[in-house]
């Protein structure tokens, strides 16, 4: 019987290379054919239309028209009552673009963005990594670190306004400690203001950074950490090594909202310094430049293009960092197109 089998074997075999191509060598075979996609038909489009389509005409309406209408605003020398009929072209941009107050208040915009993520980032990691670790009062914490951020930009600009006046609840309680040698006109001094601001801004918006990388920090496995104490790693060198690479996507999101929000800042600057103590304080932001020069002035026309000028620098920016910082964390989710 194994005779037979292995004879059963050959003629298979001589079988198979007379198949061939004539000289012995067996063809390769066919690749796969993968299955045309039939697409959505038209069940499939008029359902997407149906739950795209209010979403859709809300942004167009609410997003887009208004952008459109603040770039054609912005050729008019326009009051902001009637028809705008008096073409002046591209001199709102010219004089926006070449206005010091303007540079100056872009300059402003620049170091909030910048020293945002300094202050914030670190600062905001360190309690993270605290709070994700079991103690007591832990959930009370954690919620007196978010509330600034929920309460109202409001509220938060008079509290600090009246606690920072030179006479206020800061400066009295430095007298009370013995330490009047430090007593500051907080708000009104140029050398000081903007780092007041800095300090308003952190307190309101570390809330904010700490809880979503304690929402990054639940997703790391516990595995991990364990065998890297099992190697002998450190506390810090785990942080090093495991917590901040797993960690960056949520820090890269989290920066990219810093970002835009600290361009486009505008709340807590008009109510602590107002439209005129906050361009002599240093403190003015593009967004307080738009209200000072356009609604309040009078000249509606230049605070739209103003606007649009703010419009383009906020897309510019999230464009770069959409190309060179996210695109990392969303080409893993767009794989069938790379097909």
């Amino acid at each position: 019987m194994p005779h037979r089998e292995n004879t059963l074997e050959a003629e298979t075999t001589t079988a198979d290379l007379a198949a061939g191509d004539g000289g012995g060598n067996t063809p390769p075979p066919s690749p796969a054919r993968r299955p045309r996609s039939r697409g959505l038909g038209w069940a499939g489009r008029l359902e997407v239309l149906i739950l795209v389509g209010p979403a859709l005409v809300v942004f167009l309406a609410f997003v887009i028209f208004p952008v459109l209408m603040a770039a054609y605003y912005g050729f008019f020398s326009w009051g902001g009552y009637g028809p705008a009929t008096d073409f002046i072209g591209l001199r709102n941009y010219v004089n926006i673009l070449t206005d010091p107050a303007f540079i100056e208040a872009l300059g402003h915009n620049g170091f909030i963005v910048v020293f945002s993520l300094i202050l914030q980032g670190p600062v905001a990691i360190l309690l993270a990594l605290l709070l994700n670790r079991r103690m007591r009062g832990q959930s009370l914490i954690r919620v007196l670190i978010f509330v600034p951020y929920v309460i109202a930009e409001v509220v938060v600009g008079t509290g600090w306004s009246l606690m920072l006046q030179t006479n206020g609840a800061v400066n009295g309680m430095l007298e009370k400690l013995g330490l009047g040698a430090f007593q500051q006109d907080w708000l009104s001094n140029p050398d000081i203001a903007i780092w007041t601001l800095m300090v308003i801004i952190t307190w309101k918006y570390i809330g904010f950074a700490v809880i979503l990388f304690l929402a990054g920090l639940q997703g790391i496995p516990e595995e991990l950490y364990e065998a890297a104490a099992l190697d002998g790693a450190s506390f810090w060198q785990m942080q090093r090594t495991i917590t901040l690479p797993l960690l960056a996507p949520t820090i890269r999101i989290w920066a990219f909202l810093s970002i835009i929000g600290a361009l486009q800042l505008f709340d807590l600057v008009y109510i602590i310094w107002g439209q005129y103590v906050a361009a002599t304080a240093g403190t003015s932001t593009m967004a307080t430049y738009m209200v000072a020069t356009g609604r309040n002035a009078g000249n509606f026309g230049y605070g739209n293009a103003v606007a649009v000028v703010l419009f383009v620098i906020s897309l510019i920016v999230a464009l770069i960092y959409q190309r060179f910082v996210l695109r990392r964390d969303t080409a893993g989710a767009i794989t069938e197109g790379k097909r």
